[in-house]
């Protein structure tokens, strides 16, 4: 692992493998840089990939300071400004609200990918108190898989068969590691407000991914997203849920190749 230090002097750590054009990954909620293990083979035969450790997980430091959403676009952006050249830019789930952010602080972007970003909107699923509470209890007694689990459930929607899935993969052990940051990432999104404004001179092309299966708050924000970013397109997967890199990683991988190495 590589590491660079962002704004705030949080250490954050990447791991660089393949030969080609940059592509920068950024995971969600509770993963690492093992997030990618199904479709990294699939990347690095066309990318030199540069798969990220969010702040608080993995080989990457925090910070006492309170949680912000905007420190991790700043890690992002430091990851992006650190490569020394132009690179794309491709995040899920929370980490394509972080990556997003993040293209506002860097004038490196080539093109930018989001999965799925779960931006707030009238049909998204908040956590309510007593959701937090069972999370805080689980993590105060250990149980960080019931957490992790409770977590892709009842607020992403993740069916049984996918959390199965997950869970039969080597990321696994990390994923339950990093479960004590799953509280704060929550919280953090409930407070963000996507305003629409903030990106009306934004010109890099973009890609947003849904998954044809996912829920239907996915599909509300990539809508607002396509609305506000006028270089951007929408690409369904077919038959996917929010977890393609593990149930699809060619057809995530083909999406990705067409759109970032197209002319």
């Amino acid at each position: 692992m590589e590491k660079i230090v962002s704004r705030d002097g949080t250490p954050i750590a990447y791991q660089r493998s393949g030969i080609g054009v940059p592509l920068v990954l950024v995971h969600g909620t509770s993963g690492t840089f093992q997030t990618w293990a199904q479709i990294l083979p699939l990347l690095e035969r066309k990318f030199t990939v540069y798969a990220i450790d969010r702040r608080g997980r993995g080989e990457s430091g925090d910070s006492a300071a309170p949680y912000a959403m905007e420190r991790e676009a700043e890690d992002v952006a430091a990851v992006v400004d650190a490569i020394g050249e132009r690179v794309n830019l491709f995040g899920h789930s929370y980490g394509a609200v972080c990556a997003l952010e993040a293209s506002l602080l860097t004038t490196r972007t080539d093109r930018l990918v989001l999965y799925e970003p779960p931006i707030p909107t009238r049909d998204f699923r908040g956590a309510d108190h007593t959701l937090m509470e069972r999370m805080e209890l689980f993590l105060a007694n250990g149980n960080n898989e019931a957490v992790l689990t409770m977590f892709m459930a009842e607020l992403v929607g993740t069916s049984l068969a996918d959390i199965e899935l997950s869970k039969s993969m080597a990321a696994w052990p990390a994923r339950k590691a990093a479960a004590h940051t799953i509280p704060r990432e929550i919280i953090a999104l409930g407070r963000y407000s996507f305003e629409p404004g903030r990106f009306r001179e934004a010109s890099t092309p973009t890609l947003l991914l849904l998954g044809g299966e996912s829920p239907v708050f996915f599909g509300t924000a990539i809508r607002l997203l396509e609305s506000a970013l006028r270089n951007s397109k929408t690409e369904i997967l077919a038959g996917q849920h929010h977890l393609a890199m593990n149930t699809a990683p060619e057809l995530l991988a083909e999406a990705l190749s067409a759109f970032i190495l197209s002319p």
